[in-house]
């Protein structure tokens, strides 16, 4: 590990500690790690818009306790890292979305998911890991397929969490789960956003398994922890400017790992089965009643999968 990097216990949990990591490429990546410097690597990639503290203190600890070091961080534009401030033209993300559908080329956002990827391998240099298992859920699995097919020098297994690869003519997201992802909240207050979170959740999380108290209180931290709405629309604008990974995945050779949830309507199973048979070998697990999230009644039969994937 770098030794120049300067840790603090993390303020969200007391088992991980947190930094600031400059790529060179002007941006810096707000990192926590956690565990024992000689167990194997996991790094997690989180999804559009979400801060790192959508990776649940339970499933991180749980994959510590399973002897394993766990390194999260907030991608570019989101969270503690660096924000992307743009003068480009503003594109028309509804345009934009029917193109991407039809496995059109787009093109104009700020930066793309192969950028996201960059900043994933500089991060791996950084941190002076050897090679590392990933574990990507949702645009971070995407970001993980282009990590795994352009350095795969750097990355030991993937594993890979209701995600997909943007194939051409896969299932659109249910209008209601997308529109409340992307839209906006009623209010920029601190209310307006714990509604428009909750709101959220109801849309896209494991049906039966939201639990409302939580749910809020986690939108209330992640509020006063960051807010930066032009980057979650920047992110969405990189998903629909990177487009398909089709050819991308047929040159993976990387054990890998699809796991999606059979309730999940905002990317529908479908999109992981692709993903998984694009992949040489890769295997496929469907978990009944899972939407697109990570509810406590769900970490141990994940953490279960994954720890197992990456020790097999």
């Amino acid at each position: 590990m770098n030794s120049a990097l300067q840790f603090q216990i993390s303020p969200y949990t007391s088992f991980m500690q947190e930094t600031k990591v400059d790529l060179g490429n002007g941006i810096q990546l707000h990192v926590e790690i956690g565990g024992k410097e000689t167990d194997p690597t996991i790094l997690l990639i989180m999804g559009l818009g979400a801060q790192m503290l959508f990776w649940p203190d339970f499933f991180c600890k749980s994959l510590i306790d399973q002897g394993f070091r766990v390194i999260r961080f907030d991608n570019r534009d989101i969270g503690l890292s660096s924000k992307i401030r743009t003068n480009g033209p503003r594109l028309n993300a509804f345009k934009l979305m029917s193109r991407f559908a039809l496995g059109l080329d787009n093109k104009g956002a700020p930066y793309n998911l192969y950028d996201m990827a960059d900043d994933v391998a500089l991060l791996i240099d950084r941190l002076g890991l050897e090679k590392t298992h990933i574990l990507g859920a949702s645009m971070g699995g995407m970001i993980s397929q282009i990590l795994a097919a352009k350095y795969p020098e750097k990355v030991e297994k993937i594993g890979l969490l209701f995600t997909s690869n943007n194939q051409p003519l896969l299932p659109p997201p249910f209008p209601k789960q997308l529109f409340s992802l992307i839209g906006k909240p009623e209010s920029r207050d601190e209310q307006g956003i714990i509604n428009h979170s909750l709101k959220v959740f109801k849309h896209i999380g494991s049906p039966g398994y939201v639990n409302h108290m939580e749910t809020m209180q986690t939108a209330q931290k992640l509020y006063q922890r960051s807010y930066h709405p032009a980057g979650v629309l920047q992110q969405f604008l990189a998903i629909l400017c990177t487009g398909s990974l089709l050819q991308l995945d047929k040159q993976i050779q990387k054990p890998t790992l699809v796991v999606h949830g059979s309730k999940d309507r905002l990317l529908l199973p479908s999109h992981g089965k692709a993903v998984a048979k694009a992949i040489s070998d890769a295997k496929f697990e469907l978990i009944e009643g899972m939407g697109h999230d990570m509810p406590p009644h769900f970490i141990p039969q994940l953490s279960g999968l994954f720890t197992h994937h990456f020790k097999s």
